[in-house]
């Protein structure tokens, strides 16, 4: 089984500002007022390219979690309030925060039940700091793993590696993922156009 955890998009700039508008006219808006507004489509509304990599992706090639500030790992089709969106937004992603530190931690606890060896959990967000990494590699140990080509790149270059490695339908490279994993390296060259 391979598994994959999305890292959330921002819930404080403007997209989110705008999608939280009552008086907001846009589609995205108004699934929202209506309840019709997934996770996967609110963070995608509020991160562009980079949340529909990781959605996509993780859509192609196996089950999918989102990681979020407040409520653990929640599936990507689940439907979204706008408090639950404010709540989120509320809620910095530290390791050091308990609200979003304890309901992580529980979530991976059963995922982590169900794994047999040679399952992988593969982290598409950031491997950078340690603000995942510390907490899911505590659960996880060696089953915790994360795109190898991730290093180096930025968050629109790792979005769009995503969307066309889903929409070519060729996994990308992982590596193991740990604290003691160099996880920092030089700028892989751009990606050309499409």
């Amino acid at each position: 089984m391979r598994l994959f955890l999305l890292s959330p998009a921002y819930g404080g700039g403007k997209r989110a500002r705008m999608l939280l508008e009552p008086r907001s006219a846009f589609a995205t808006a108004q699934a929202l007022a209506a309840g019709r507004l997934t996770l996967g489509e609110a963070y995608t509304f509020m991160s562009g390219l980079y949340f529909r990599g990781k959605l996509a992706y993780g859509a192609a090639f196996g089950e999918s979690y989102v990681i979020t500030p407040t409520r653990g790992l929640i599936p990507p089709d689940t439907i979204v309030t706008a408090p639950m969106l404010r709540e989120f937004a509320a809620v910095d992603i530290d390791a050091g925060e308990g609200r979003y530190r304890r309901p992580l931690e529980r979530d991976a606890l059963a995922i982590a039940g169900r794994l047999a060896d040679g399952d992988q959990v593969v982290l598409l967000g950031s491997i950078a700091s340690s603000k995942y990494v510390e907490i899911l590699e505590a659960v996880f140990g060696p089953h915790l793993y994360f795109p190898r080509s991730f290093i180096g790149r930025g968050d629109m270059s790792r979005g769009g590696l995503l969307l066309r490695s889903a929409r070519a339908g060729v996994e990308i490279d992982y590596a193991p993922l740990s604290l003691a994993t160099r996880r920092t390296g030089a700028r892989p060259p751009k990606l050309g156009p499409v």
